[in-house]
């Protein structure tokens, strides 16, 4: 570690561990993009996090938290510090009358579902895997697949959260009720989320079932109980072929019953479609023929009407395996418009222009499959409403997920033209992006646009983070105005350049303030610009925050 970092750390609560490692190499879960931040540093316990906080702020660092780092996008990039909680992660109590669960904000949601599993209990619903941190999860709108549920935030009744002045904040619908709706879905700028209290239920088990369909069938069931007739349902296209994978739970009563598997299913199929599509990076021309693949490896499926049935634990049977790196593109649209969508977007891939109306060039371009969709519904929870919600606020919302694999870290070669035709239809069909997912055509202006209440968000975080410890170039290029110019705030961290990685993805790196090289020059400097002005703002000296 930096001899000037060290230094400064003695400084400040000496008795209070620092663990910080220098050599900490950052991907992206899809190894889409690498940084090599200057500390990696893991706390366990709340001094630990208030120290981490007071000393970027002598060294002029910004703090980027990560946890699994499923976003595909350079979001959690930094070349500054990184913290990781999975150290903090403890499950503090469990309120047997009301199901209340309170947890410490790093825990991820495969040890949450375990603790919660010994104790009878359940989340009510999930997205597809359980890699997240609790935290990570609802910090960028994470969502499941069901008309009787919204984003995984709706289960949040409050939190704490330590901001850049050293204070650790308990936020609730009926305290600091504006941070609270800033802090549902964060995207990380606001503070490091430290505590979660979380509306558990009951443990259920579901009985799923899965059958395939003309995609005329499943256009023809839209508004005639496709998405309402089970509490779970979600989709998956397979545009070459006009078809899709319909499957539906329900919670149940009946013994497990694991679903049937094949040698195809297993290890040989997983290996033998990682081969082919890597095949299909210099011959696209074969995905469309791979999709009889995809459903005998995936699904099981050879022909129409094919169905298979299980019974699973809930936390379980909800989760899927997302099988090789990918990039994901998931934007939200009204669920009314989503006929529409698929028709379009299949006219364009089958070369229909008149159809389709999609202003882009098909020629030369093949996708994968399958392209996935899903739903929520945020209006039918009476609770608190996330500032930068991506969902449709008066209805039910729709997921459409455009997702490219990439076979051994390798990118598709068609990704570009076909995530400039996707998006182009979902803006013009209303939509908003997932913030956690790869898009790259839309413009801070058409963001601001798309939120309401985003001037709400800028006014919170720039209340509580005025400085910028918490922000990064992708925060600036997507949603903070340029209010000054091209001045970056105090400790806000730009992207300085991004380059072709060995390994595959990109090596992201970014622009760091200087320090000062005299660690009493920097003492000086902290307390003169900072020391002063907290005691008149009425922030509580670093190391002192209590609850509040």
């Amino acid at each position: 570690m930096d001899p000037y970092v060290e230094w400064e750390s003695s400084q400040i609560d000496p008795d209070v561990p620092f663990h910080a490692s220098s050599h900490h190499r950052h991907h992206t879960w899809a190894k889409t993009y690498h940084s090599f931040p200057q500390l990696y540093i893991q706390p366990r316990t709340t001094q630990e996090i208030r120290k981490i906080v007071a000393l970027a702020q002598r060294c002029r660092r910004r703090l980027v938290v990560v946890g699994c780092a499923h976003s595909p996008s350079d979001l959690t990039c930094t070349s500054s510090w990184m913290v990781n909680l999975d150290h903090y992660n403890k499950l503090l109590t469990i309120d047997k009358s009301s199901n209340c669960v309170t947890m410490q904000a790093g825990i991820r949601l495969s040890d949450l579902i375990a603790r919660l599993k010994e104790n009878g209990l359940a989340m009510p619903n999930l997205g597809s895997i359980d890699n997240q941190s609790i935290a990570g999860a609802f910090a960028t709108a994470t969502h499941g697949s069901s008309t009787r549920h919204g984003l995984l935030s709706q289960s949040v009744l409050s939190l704490k959260i330590m901001l850049a002045d050293g204070r650790e904040l308990l936020c609730a619908p009926d305290k600091h009720a504006d941070l609270f709706s800033a802090a549902l879905v964060s995207l990380g700028a606001l503070g490091i989320i430290t505590e979660v209290v979380f509306q558990a239920v009951p443990a259920f088990k579901i009985q799923w079932s899965q059958s395939l369909h003309p995609l005329e069938d499943i256009i023809g069931d839209w508004e005639k109980g496709l998405w309402s007739r089970t509490e779970f349902t979600r989709v998956w296209w397979l545009p070459y072929k006009k078809k899709a994978v319909k499957w539906r739970a329900d919670k149940t009563d009946e013994d497990i019953r694991l679903p049937p598997s094949n040698r195809w299913t297993g290890t040989l199929g997983f290996h033998t479609y990682h081969t082919l599509l890597y095949i299909s990076t210099w011959f696209p021309s074969i995905l469309p023929a791979l999709e009889s693949f995809v459903l005998r490896v995936q699904y099981g499926f050879t022909y129409d009407g094919a169905r298979t049935t299980a019974v699973q634990e809930g936390q379980s049977g909800l989760l899927m395996n997302c099988l090789y790196s990918q990039f994901v593109n998931e934007w939200a649209i009204p669920l009314e418009r989503g006929p529409e969508a698929l028709t379009r977007l299949s006219a364009w891939l089958h070369g229909d222009q008149e159809t389709s109306r999609i202003p882009y060039d098909l020629n030369g371009i093949f996708v994968h499959a399958p392209i996935e969709v899903r739903v929520t519904d945020t209006s039918i929870n009476p609770g608190t409403r996330p500032y930068l919600d991506s969902t449709v606020p008066s209805g039910p919302t729709l997921y459409l997920n455009a997702t490219l694999y990439r076979p051994y870290n390798t990118d598709p070669p068609c990704r570009k033209r076909y995530y400039e035709a996707f998006e182009w239809l979902m803006k013009e069909l209303g939509g908003r992006p997932h913030w956690a997912k790869n898009f790259s055509t839309v413009t801070k202006d058409e963001v601001h646009a798309m939120y309401p209440h985003m001037r709400e968000w800028l006014r919170v975080r720039h209340e509580v983070d005025p400085d910028g410890l918490f922000v990064g170039d992708w925060h600036r290029r997507l949603i903070l105005p340029n209010d000054q110019g091209e001045a970056p705030l105090r400790f806000e961290e730009r992207t300085s350049r991004v380059e072709p990685a060995k390994t595959g993805g990109l090596n992201w790196f970014g622009q760091l303030p200087a320090t000062s090289s005299s660690p009493h020059s920097s003492e000086e400097s902290f307390d003169m610009i900072h020391g002063s002005e907290a005691m008149k703002s009425g922030t509580l000296p670093v190391g002192a925050g209590e609850t509040q």
